[in-house]
C-alpha cells in the first residue's frame, strides 16, 4: 500500500510541474514584447520529460470553422471576422466551403492557358461542376465575342497571361474573379490590375508548393554545411579522405519574407534545431499577430522607413533565405549594402524571386569569398544566360527554377481552384487566398 501511495505522490508531483510549466508558458506568451517570441525564449527551460507532452502553443486558424472568434491554444482571442484566409494543402481543411449551401451564381470561366496544359480536362470541362462552363482557352482571342459570351471568371496560368488580363480588365466589365495557378502574381501585375476595381477579387495558388521548398532550402543548408561538392569530387577521384563536417543545429536561419513558403521553412529549420529569426513587411494588428509563432524566435518588421531590420536579419543569419513575393518594393531589397552585413560563413538561398537580389553585388560577394556561398533556384533573368558568371563560381547551388515542379503541383494547384475556391464562388462565400492586387501579393 505505501508503494501505492509513493507512485501517486510521484504522479501528482509530476502533474502538479507540468501544468506550473504550462501556466508559466501562457503568461509568458501574453507579454508585450512585440519581438521577441516568449515561447522560445532562451530563459525558458522545459525538461525533456515535459517538452515531449507539452504542445507548444500555435495560432490555429481552421477555415471551416463558423465562428467569427477563435482562439490560440495558450487562450488568446483571436478576432477573425475580418481576417482573409488562406489555404496550406498540409494544414487546411479539405474542401472547406459550406456544402449545405445552395449555389447562388453561374461561373462563365476565361482560361488564359495553353489548349495543352497539363490540366487540359478543366479546359475541356470535364472536372468542373454542373454550374460552371469554361467558355474561351488561351491567351488569343476575339473581344467582341467574349463580350457577349460575358464571363465572370479568369483561371490564369499561361505565362504570357500579363497583356490579355490587362485586355480582359479594362474591355469585359462582366468580370468578378481571377485565380492564378501559381503563388506570385509578378508575371500578370500591371497598372490595369492594380488600379481594377475593388470588386474584382484575385486569389491565388499560396500553399500548394510551400513544402518542396522548405525540403530544397534544407538541402541547400546541408550542401554547404557538409561540403557536397567536396564528396562528390573526392568520389569521381575515388579519395578516401575524411574531413570535418559542420552541424545545422544551432546555427540561425534569417527568413526574408514570412509568408506561407518562409513559414515552411522555419518549421523544418526548428526540426532541424535551428534559431529561427524572420523579417515581415509590416506589424500585424492585434487581431493577426503572429508574436506566437512557435517557428519564429525573433520577429523584426521592416516598415519601409529604413532598412535596419533587414541589416539585423542579414547580420545575424549563417543562412539567409530570400522568399519574399517580387514587388516593386521588394525589387533590388537585397544590394550590396545588405549583403555586406552578412557574415564570411554566411549563406544566401533564394526560392523567391531572382530580381529581388541585385545579381551584380551577389557575384562580387560570392567571387571575393566574401560570404560562403549561395543556392539559387531564381535568377535574374531565365533561363540564365549561359555567359553569366554565375555558372562557373564553385560556391553556387543553381536549380533551374523548378525545386517547386514536382510531378503533381500543376495538377494540386488546379485542384484547389476546382475543389476549394470554385465551389466557394458559385455559392457566394468567401475566397480563400485573397491577393492585395495593389500590392502585388
Amino acid at each position: 500500500m505505501r508503494v501505492n501511495i509513493s507512485v501517486l505522490s510521484l504522479y501528482g508531483l509530476f502533474l502538479t510541474t507540468l501544468f506550473s510549466i504550462v501556466n508559466a508558458a501562457t503568461f509568458l506568451s501574453k507579454s508585450t514584447t512585440p519581438s521577441r517570441n516568449p515561447l522560445r525564449s532562451s530563459s525558458l527551460i522545459i525538461p525533456p520529460i515535459i517538452a515531449r507532452h507539452h504542445q507548444v502553443p500555435q495560432l490555429s486558424l481552421r477555415l471551416s470553422s463558423s465562428s467569427a472568434q477563435q482562439q490560440t491554444e495558450a487562450g488568446t482571442p483571436i478576432d477573425t471576422a475580418n481576417m482573409p484566409k488562406y489555404w496550406n494543402r498540409e494544414t487546411s481543411s479539405q474542401k472547406s466551403y459550406s456544402k449545405e449551401k445552395q449555389t447562388v451564381r453561374h461561373a462563365k470561366i476565361i482560361s488564359l492557358s495553353n489548349e495543352e496544359d497539363a490540366d487540359k480536362a478543366l479546359n475541356e470541362g470535364t472536372m468542373l461542376p454542373k454550374e460552371a462552363e469554361v467558355v474561351a482557352v488561351g491567351i488569343d482571342f476575339d473581344l467582341e465575342e467574349i463580350k457577349k459570351l460575358k464571363p465572370n471568371v479568369v483561371f490564369v496560368s499561361h505565362p504570357k497571361a500579363k497583356e490579355p488580363l490587362a485586355k480582359l480588365l479594362e474591355e469585359v466589365p462582366s468580370i468578378e474573379w481571377i485565380q492564378t495557378r501559381s503563388a506570385g502574381i509578378d508575371f500578370v501585375h500591371s497598372p490595369t490590375l492594380a488600379r481594377s476595381p475593388s470588386s474584382i477579387q484575385m486569389t491565388n495558388a499560396k500553399g500548394c508548393y510551400s513544402s518542396t521548398l522548405a525540403e530544397y532550402t534544407m538541402m541547400a543548408c546541408s550542401y554547404f554545411a557538409k561540403d557536397l561538392p567536396r564528396l562528390m569530387k573526392q568520389k569521381g577521384q575515388k579519395n578516401w579522405e575524411k574531413y570535418s563536417v559542420e552541424e545545422i543545429r544551432g546555427k540561425t536561419m534569417g527568413i526574408i519574407g514570412y509568408g506561407d513558403i518562409g513559414r515552411a521553412c522555419a518549421r523544418l529549420a526548428k526540426a532541424y534545431g535551428m534559431e529561427v529569426i524572420t523579417l515581415r513587411r509590416q506589424k500585424p494588428d492585434s487581431s493577426s499577430s503572429n508574436d506566437n509563432d512557435p517557428y519564429s524566435d525573433v520577429t523584426y518588421y521592416n516598415d519601409g522607413q529604413n532598412r535596419d531590420s533587414l541589416h539585423e536579419v542579414m547580420k545575424q543569419s549563417d543562412y539567409v533565405l530570400v522568399s519574399t513575393p517580387l514587388t516593386s518594393e521588394t525589387k533590388g531589397l537585397v544590394d550590396a549594402e545588405a549583403l555586406s552585413y552578412m557574415s564570411e560563413n554566411a549563406v544566401i538561398v533564394n526560392v523567391g524571386r531572382g530580381p529581388i537580389i541585385d545579381e551584380v553585388a551577389l557575384i562580387e560577394v560570392l567571387r571575393d569569398c566574401k560570404i560562403r556561398g549561395a543556392a539559387l533556384d531564381v535568377v535574374e533573368i531565365e533561363p540564365l544566360p549561359i555567359e553569366s558568371e554565375l555558372w562557373e563560381l564553385e560556391n553556387v547551388l543553381i536549380s533551374p527554377h523548378n525545386m517547386d515542379q514536382t510531378d503533381t503541383f500543376q495538377h494540386e494547384a488546379t485542384d484547389f481552384f476546382l475543389s476549394e475556391n470554385l465551389p466557394r464562388f458559385l455559392r457566394g462565400e468567401e475566397l480563400l487566398n485573397i491577393v492585395d492586387k495593389n500590392a502585388g501579393y
